[in-house]
Formats: C-alpha cells, sequence, structure tokens
C-alpha cells in the first residue's frame, strides 16, 4: 500500500514538473545584461523626473527578485540535489521547490524586454504595456498558481526535516550564517507570493504620476488591472491552502468525532483565526490571569482551542512551524452573542470562563469594565442630585460661605469632569476587548446555563473585524441566504464567505398607486457627526430618501433611517408633482476654522437635498433627516420636466426632457445655488437621461450619444456609444478609467476609457442568466452600480446580477464569472444605492493589554477637544439610561458644555429597536483632519424595485414568500477590514 501511495505521488509531483510550457533556457548576462537607465537628460519636466525614479525602482526591484530566485536554485535546490549521500531524497526536493524554475524563466524574459524598453525610454516613456504582455499569460497564472497552492505543503515538509534530519537542519543554519543579508531559506520563497503586489505598488505610483493624454496612461492602466486579477486569484488561493492547512491542524486535535468529521467535511468553511489572549477578571476588576488561545469562526461553529508548544526554537527561526491544538470549547454559531462593556446580562445563569465562582450571585457578570460602567452610573446618579442640591441652593434667603450657588456649580462641574474621564476609560477598556456569551452545559435543574469569554485583541480593527464577521456570519444561517446566490456556471456548487448577504427587506409606499416610479439616491447624513467605537457591530449611517412619482398630480418621498439593523421609515413628505431624480449635496468645508463655527451655529445649511420634479422645479431640503424643511425652489423657464440631477463643486447640473441641460452656481459666499446664474447647455434633440461626474467634467447621456460638459468653461465634445440611434444610454457608472454604460433596449452594457474614449469590453447580460432562466427573452437593464470590486446590474425582470470588476485605479473590465441572486423583485430593479460605514484613524490607535480599568485616563485630555466616541449598551432606547442623556450638557455658554456627549429628542425613536436591540449613544464632533483616510469597516447596497420572491436555483420558478409591494432590499457585504 505505501509502494502505491508512493508511486501516485511520484506521478504528481515529477511528471507535471514538465507540462508548463516552458523551455528551460539560459540566459546569459553577457549576451542580455540587466536593465540600464542612460543618464538623465536636461530639460525634463517634474512628473518626467519622477517616473524616471519609478522607473529605477522597478528595474531595481525586478533585479533583487530575480537574484532572490536564482539564490534558492543554485544555493539551495542544487547542493541538495547533487549532495551525496542525499540529505533528502529527489522526491521532496522537487516537491519544495516546485514551480521555481519555471517562474525563474519567466521574470528572466521580463528582465530582457524590461531592458529593451529601458533603452529607449527616453523616446517613449512607455511600459504599462510591457506588463500586460508579459503577465496576460495563462502559464504565468499557471506556474505562480501551482506555487502558491504547492506552499503551504513545501514550508511543512520543511519542518518535518529539520526536525527529522539533523543534517538538513545543519544545512539551511550554514546557508543562511554564510549569506551577507543572513536571509533564510522561508524569507526567499515567501517572495513570489509577495511580488505582485509589489508591481501593484509601482504602477500605482507610475499611474499617478503619468498626466491626463500620456500615451502611457491606457496601458498603465490595463497593466494594473490584469495584475490586481491575477494577484487576487493567488491571494484566494493562498487563503483557501491555509484555510485548509488550519482546519486539518484542528481537526487532528478535536477528540469529538462528529465534530472532527464536520470539520474534514467540504460543507464547512474557515471565516476567520487569530490568536487572541483570553482575560479573566476578579470581582474588583483587577487581571487575574490571561493565556493565547486560537480562535476559529466557521460559517456555523465558534470554537476556542489552547496552542500547545510551537516547536524547537532553532527550527522556528529558520521556517515557521505551525502551532498544536487543544479543543477548549466549541459552540453553535447561532447561540454566540457579542455583549459590549454596559449591556444588560440576560436572565440566564452567568459565570466567567475559567475565573472563580460567580460568589453565589446569578446574573450578574464579574468583570472590570462593567465595573467602570456601574461607576459611571454611580456619578451620573450623584451629578443628577447635586445639581437638585444646587437649585435648592439658589433659594437659599441668607449668605453662607461655603453654601451657594458658585460652590455648587463648581461641584457640578467637577462631576462631569470625572464622568469624562470615566468615559474615556469604558471606550479604551472597550477599544480591544471582544466579549462572548457562550452557552455551556445546562445545571442541575436543566435551566440553560452560559458563560462570559473576554478576549484582548491585538487592534481594534482586529475587534471590528471579528465582531462584524460573528454577525455576518450568523446573518448567513438564515433561510435567504442559504443560498443567496447562484452560478450558472459551477451548477452553485462554490461557494464564497464574501458574498453579499441578504440583511432586510422593508416596504415603502404601502398606499398602492398604479403609476409609481420608484427612485432614490443615497448618502449618509451628519444627524450624527461622532464616529462609530471600534467594538460594536456597525451599519450604514445616515439616511435613505425613496421618491415616487405616485399620481399625476403629487409625489412623495419616505425617509429612512440607517443607524439601526433593519430600514425604518421617520419621515414622509409629499411634493407638489411626481419626483423624477434626486441628488444629495455635502455641505462644503473649507477650512477647520470655518468647520469650528460651522457646527456651533444652528443656522447653517449643512447637507442639502435636491428633488427634480415633472413640474420642472427642482426642490432644495435643508436637512437629511426627519426635520427637513423646502429651503430653495429652482424653477427653469420652460417648466420642463427634471429628469437627472448631479452637483460638481460649486455647480449643479439638471437635465431636462426637452436636451438641454441647466446649470446653476452657489451663492456667493453662501451654500445655496443662486437661481439668477442658471445658464443652458444645448445637449441634443433627445431628453438628457442621465449625469455622471468625473473630476472636471460631466457626461450627460442624449440619445446613443454621450456630451462631456468641461467644469467651469461649459465647452462640450460629443462621441457615439451606440450604433442604433434608436437606443438611447440609460445609465452610467465609473470606476477607475472606465465608465459602464447601459441603454433603454437590448441586453448589453459598455465599457468606454473616461479619456481616449475607446471602447473596451461589451458584455450581454442575457448569456450570464441562459443557463438560469432559458427561454426568457432578451433582458434590459434598468440599474447599474459599481461598488467594492463588484458590478451590481438591476435587469426589468426583478433579477440583480454581481460582476467582479477591478477595485484599483485600472480599467473596470469584467474579470470573472456573474452571480445571480436568488432573492429578487417582482418588477423591474428601479434603483441601486450603496452606503458604507468608516472609523477615523483616532479610534483605531491601539491601547495598550496592559491598560487595565484602574489605569489613569490619557494624558492631554484635560482642557482639549475630545475626539468623538460612541458606546454601545443593551437598551431599548435612549430612555432606558439613568437621568438624563448618557452626559449632563452644563450651562449652555461654557465650553465643557461642547464637548459632552448630546442626545436629541429624535435618537430615542431611531435607536429603539425591536429585533436587535442594540443602541448607540452619539458621540461628541471629531476633529477634522484633511489629510487623514477614514477606515471603511462596513458596507451595504440598497435595492428598490416592485415586490420580493424568491427563485429556485437554476430555474425561473418563484419560491417561499412573495410580496407585491414596493420593496426595499439591503444586502450587507463583508470587508476585509
Amino acid at each position: 500500500m505505501r509502494k502505491v501511495s508512493f508511486l501516485h505521488k511520484k506521478d504528481h509531483s515529477e511528471d507535471v514538473e514538465d507540462d508548463a510550457g516552458y523551455l528551460d533556457v539560459a540566459v546569459s548576462d553577457v549576451k542580455h545584461p540587466p536593465a540600464q537607465l542612460s543618464p538623465m537628460p536636461e530639460g525634463l519636466s517634474s512628473q518626467q523626473v519622477v517616473r524616471r525614479h519609478i522607473l529605477g525602482s522597478i528595474i531595481q526591484s525586478e533585479r533583487s527578485y530575480l537574484e532572490s530566485l536564482r539564490r534558492i536554485l543554485e544555493e539551495y535546490q542544487s547542493p541538495l540535489l547533487e549532495a551525496d549521500p542525499h540529505i533528502l531524497s529527489p522526491r521532496k526536493i522537487r516537491l519544495v521547490f516546485y514551480r521555481l524554475r519555471e517562474i525563474t524563466q519567466c521574470h528572466s524574459m521580463f528582465q530582457i524586454a524590461l531592458a529593451s524598453r529601458v533603452a529607449e525610454w527616453d523616446s517613449s516613456e512607455k511600459i504599462g504595456d510591457l506588463f500586460v504582455a508579459s503577465f496576460s499569460k495563462s502559464m504565468v497564472l499557471d506556474v505562480y498558481s501551482d506555487y502558491v497552492n504547492n506552499f503551504t505543503n513545501a514550508m511543512a515538509l520543511v519542518k518535518k526535516a529539520c526536525m527529522s534530519k539533523p543534517a538538513f537542519l545543519e544545512f539551511l543554519k550554514m546557508k543562511q550564517a554564510s549569506s551577507v543579508d543572513r536571509i533564510t531559506l522561508y524569507g526567499l520563497m515567501v517572495k513570489p507570493i509577495q511580488r505582485f503586489p509589489q508591481f501593484i505598488l509601482l504602477l500605482q505610483d507610475m499611474l499617478k504620476n503619468t498626466p491626463k493624454g500620456h500615451v502611457d496612461c491606457l496601458p498603465l492602466q490595463l497593466a494594473l488591472t490584469e495584475l490586481e486579477m491575477l494577484a487576487d486569484k493567488l491571494n484566494e488561493q493562498k487563503r483557501v491552502a491555509d484555510q485548509i492547512a488550519e482546519t486539518q491542524q484542528l481537526a487532528r486535535s478535536v477528540s469529538d468525532r462528529s465534530l472532527s468529521k464536520q470539520l474534514n467535511s467540504d460543507q464547512g468553511s474557515l471565516v476567520l483565526c487569530e490568536t487572541l489572549i483570553e482575560t479573566v477578571y476578579g470581582e474588583r476588576g483587577q487581571v487575574l490571569k490571561s493565556k493565547e488561545r486560537k480562535v476559529f469562526l466557521f460559517n456555523d461553529i465558534l470554537i476556542c482551542a489552547n496552542i500547545n508548544v510551537k516547536g524547537p526554537l532553532d527550527i522556528s527561526s529558520l521556517v515557521p512551524v505551525g502551532p498544536k491544538y487543544t479543543m477548549k470549547w466549541s459552540a453553535p454559531l447561532l447561540q454566540v452573542q457579542v455583549v459590549e462593556v454596559g449591556q444588560e446580562a440576560s436572565q440566564e445563569t452567568l459565570f466567567q470562563h475559567g475565573g472563580a465562582a460567580a460568589s453565589g450571585r446569578k446574573g450578574k457578570v464579574i468583570l472590570g469594565p462593567p465595573r467602570l460602567y456601574q461607576e459611571l452610573l454611580d456619578l451620573q446618579h450623584d451629578l443628577s442630585v447635586v445639581e437638585e442640591v444646587t437649585l435648592l441652593v439658589g433659594t437659599l434667603q441668607g449668605t453662607y460661605q461655603n453654601l451657594n450657588t458658585t460652590v455648587a456649580q463648581d461641584w457640578c462641574l467637577a462631576l462631569q469632569r470625572l464622568i469624562r474621564i470615566k468615559e474615556d476609560q469604558l471606550q479604551s477598556a472597550n477599544k480591544c476587548r471582544l466579549r462572548l456569551q457562550v452557552p455551556g452545559r445546562p445545571d442541575k435543574s436543566g435551566r440553560p446555563v452560559s458563560f462570559m469569554v473576554v478576549f484582548n485583541t491585538p487592534s481594534p480593527l482586529s475587534k471590528i473585524s471579528w465582531v462584524n464577521r460573528l454577525h455576518l456570519a450568523q446573518i448567513a444561517q438564515r433561510e435567504e441566504n442559504t443560498p443567496g446566490w447562484f452560478c450558472a456556471e459551477d451548477e452553485g456548487n462554490t461557494m464564497s464567505p464574501f458574498w453579499p448577504l441578504l440583511a432586510c427587506r422593508v416596504p415603502v409606499f404601502t398606499t398602492k398607486s398604479s403609476d409609481r416610479k420608484v427612485s432614490s439616491r443615497l448618502k449618509p447624513a451628519l444627524h450624527t457627526p461622532g464616529q462609530f467605537s471600534a467594538g460594536c457591530t456597525l451599519l450604514p449611517q445616515g439616511y435613505l430618501w425613496v421618491a415616487s412619482g405616485g399620481d399625476v398630480t403629487q409625489g412623495q418621498v419616505e425617509i429612512f433611517s440607517l443607524n439601526r439593523p433593519t430600514l425604518r421609515p421617520v419621515k414622509s413628505l409629499q411634493v407638489g408633482a411626481p419626483v423624477r431624480c434626486l441628488e444629495y449635496v455635502p455641505e462644503t468645508r473649507p477650512s477647520e476654522e470655518v468647520e469650528a463655527v460651522a457646527f456651533r451655529s444652528s443656522t447653517g445649511v449643512g447637507n442639502t437635498i435636491c428633488l427634480g420634479l415633472d413640474d420642472g422645479s427642482i426642490l432644495v431640503y435643508g436637512s437629511v433627516n426627519t426635520e427637513a424643511q423646502c429651503l430653495l425652489n429652482l424653477r427653469n423657464p420652460h417648466s420642463c420636466p427634471v429628469l437627472c440631477l448631479k452637483h460638481c463643486t460649486n455647480f449643479l447640473f439638471a437635465g431636462l426632457r426637452d436636451g438641454t441641460m441647466m446649470v446653476y452656481r452657489r451663492s456667493n459666499g453662501g451654500e445655496l445655488w443662486e437661481p439668477d446664474s442658471s445658464r443652458t447647455v444645448i445637449v441634443g434633440p433627445e431628453p438628457v437621461r442621465t449625469l455622471l461626474v468625473l473630476e472636471d467634467s460631466m457626461w450627460a447621456s442624449c440619445a446613443n450619444s454621450v456630451t462631456i460638459i468641461e467644469g467651469s468653461s461649459l465647452a462640450t465634445q460629443r462621441f457615439e456609444v451606440h450604433p442604433d440611434p434608436m437606443v438611447t444610454v440609460a445609465h452610467m457608472v465609473r470606476a477607475g478609467g472606465g465608465v459602464w454604460m447601459a441603454f433603454s433596449e437590448g441586453s448589453s452594457i459598455r465599457l468606454f476609457h473616461t479619456e481616449t474614449l475607446e471602447h473596451l469590453q461589451e458584455i450581454n447580460i442575457s448569456t450570464r442568466v441562459s443557463l438560469h432562466n432559458p427561454g426568457q427573452k432578451s433582458m434590459r437593464v434598468t440599474s447599474l452600480l459599481i461598488y467594492q470590486g463588484l458590478l451590481w446590474v438591476g435587469t426589468v425582470q426583478g433579477i440583480i446580477i454581481i460582476l467582479p470588476v477591478p477595485k484599483l485605479e485600472g480599467i473596470p473590465k469584467i474579470t470573472g464569472k456573474g452571480m445571480i441572486s436568488l432573492n429578487a423583485h417582482c418588477g423591474p430593479v428601479d434603483f441601486l444605492v450603496a452606503t458604507s460605514s468608516t472609523l477615523s484613524p483616532e479610534l483605531l490607535k491601539r491601547d495598550s493589554v496592559a491598560d487595565g480599568p484602574d489605569s489613569a485616563p490619557p494624558r492631554g485630555r484635560g482642557g482639549g477637544k475630545g475626539l468623538g466616541v460612541l458606546l454601545q449598551y443593551r437598551l431599548r432606547s435612549t430612555s432606558g439610561l439613568p437621568g438624563r442623556p448618557l452626559t449632563v450638557r452644563g450651562d449652555e455658554a461654557s465650553d465643557s458644555s461642547l464637548e459632552s456627549l448630546e442626545h436629541s429628542l429624535e435618537d430615542g425613536s431611531i435607536y429603539e429597536f425591536s429585533d436587535n436591540p442594540e443602541m448607540w449613544m452619539q458621540g461628541r464632533p471629531c476633529e477634522r483632519d484633511g489629510g487623514r483616510r477614514d477606515r471603511m469597516i462596513s458596507a451595504a447596497v440598497i435595492s428598490g424595485g416592485r415586490g420580493f420572491h424568491r427563485l429556485r436555483e437554476g430555474t425561473t420558478e418563484r419560491a417561499g414568500v412573495e410580496s407585491s409591494e414596493t420593496t426595499l432590499m439591503m444586502w450587507e457585504l463583508p470587508l476585509t477590514v
């Protein structure tokens, strides 16, 4: 049996070596010297100088990489093969260095082509096409895929050989000691995995310094697209390989046979695993003990394991030695709850896992952070008492030295400062602590018992990732997501943990109307100016406005809050005519000083929503939340219906039915549009159906052509995008250097370059769903959206299709197979919009794990402006908090009141949850930093259309729930934060 197994392995490892399509040709450095830049000529522009420097980095990087590959072959593989006696068998040597020779050949050929291109750089300045030609070949993907898939096994073989063959371990030590850079074999062999991300960074820099219209612009974008596609495929293969290796390592340590069988089956998939520090607290909040645990999140189960000894130190310094695990506990995913600091404990019996007894107090969680929360409640109680005392002191008739209103107000201010310090300590304690309520064995009476586990995460982002993944993995267990998507090409056998998940669906415009057109524009509003805390399940923040044509005389707008797990209507507006379009316009922020004044001012216009009506009016509403009020009414001279609206810097563009476009400028020093400043641009004889904003221009569609209007000059350029003059451009979306367009007829969508206007790709949507929908008439596209590397396509049949596109600055070409949502509308998909939640970099700063609840507050916060924080509590509404909102406001004229946490009466209704009772506490406004980049931590896509129904896999038959009401569906997108 051993011989048979050995022969099978031999066939797989040795014979495959020769079928990659490469010839083992020696490349002479004499005949083909490495690339070398000539001396820099005079008279170059600053961008040309920077591009030459980036080219020099590409040359140096490729030379170093190729040298590393040759070192592996010449200093490791060849000596091992030639050793007598053999240190390792030839079969194992080939397994360890599998595909390295082919990768070296690939980059040797690339270096020859690079040297030729560098020699003529000063005359051509073009390199993007070289990357496309060199790395778009299927052979490159094949050999790199084989290498990446084999890498984990190769390292495991090296580790095993180090432990079983002292001669091999001594050989590796000797090679490392004799090398100049002291790099290990692992350090050399990991470089092919890192190569394409390095290329991408270099080409991004090159594209950033390439002027518009340059001959190398489109080739660089195409090169970025090819490299990103290649890197994504390799990363996914590496992720799957690591996932399989981790799962197998865990399965070997599980004593439960059924669980081990479940782990080894193909049904479960590993979503996330990380080494976390489990911490046990005493009754006073002190840390009793802490230990590293490996936590595994699968799609249906959560497992915590002990980490055993990782292996000898001399071996782990040469190659990473994977740990062995001993399972500590496991729990069904649907029974695991994330419990934030301050959330009410359930009525079940709770105790801390691994800690002392619960002191006989049932329902009481003995942990450090909740003690801080109780101290905060005590301070708030004392503050309310002192305020009552202050009022009573004010009624005294006599005058006393230490008993007057001034002294009492000082008491209030002192308590407010203590409350702010306690809030900061709570935020710090909550930022990197993951608290899970896990089901345990029932007690003697049969009652369910849960225990609390507290993990310290390496960073705030790590905690966010865990909480979000737990939340999304539980959503993925719902019936509408099992399955949620279908791929005709692989008959639905592929299941990725990164597909969008249907989180909720809600009806809109419940009053029936025979003539109703749903459209919307979505942006987060500044109702909650604070940032999210680093420890909660995050959903999009802001408001969604959904407009309807209603009847022939009136229009209707419904405003939905996004500050909760389920979309919730908070206000309805009636307007004088059917609504054709909406546009969100954020407030202008010229400087931090103006920002501060604007925030303090209650009369500022702030964010606005523009509504285009069928009677030619443009209504401007001065707030995006429930306090929306109409501030301005713009009317075009001929009362022509407004079909589309877009804003760009200081201009508002309105596309009209008569083929013209009205352009409004902002009033001097103001935020509103000036009615008398309107200018008319003639686009064409047909209606202006859609507008698209680029950096310094506006694209307007009219019939089968698109007109480009330059920003301030309003100069126009027109180009044809479809050969049929009866076809109209209905939708346009932009990503990177390309624009996708959909049309009023037919099922094709087309991609055009933003600069050269070249037609780059055409996709027929019907072919993407032909196996799923046989015999169906040609599909017409009714909505388009590009978001987070996916092109969302809504069709007239109500079916939603997603197609993968690149995320970077390249060309958004369709790069893979499409997926069809099994959750569909009954009628056309009227709109697709996206929203996201972000974290400011300040909230991502890691506090020391050693900082316990008794540690001192952060320095520098005494009299300065505080960062915005949000705390989460397990309460039904804000009224559940003791006393007034979290921090009691002082005197309105006091500067300290600006630092306190504020709440409006509206918050209590918006944050009142029924399904998932969680509440956000609004934080102080953050100081804005113009140079910072907020980190996106959650994202969602919302679709609108008539009705809802489930599709059966592979057919058009409807299954399950069906509704004919106008419906909104919200998908959450798993993100790698």
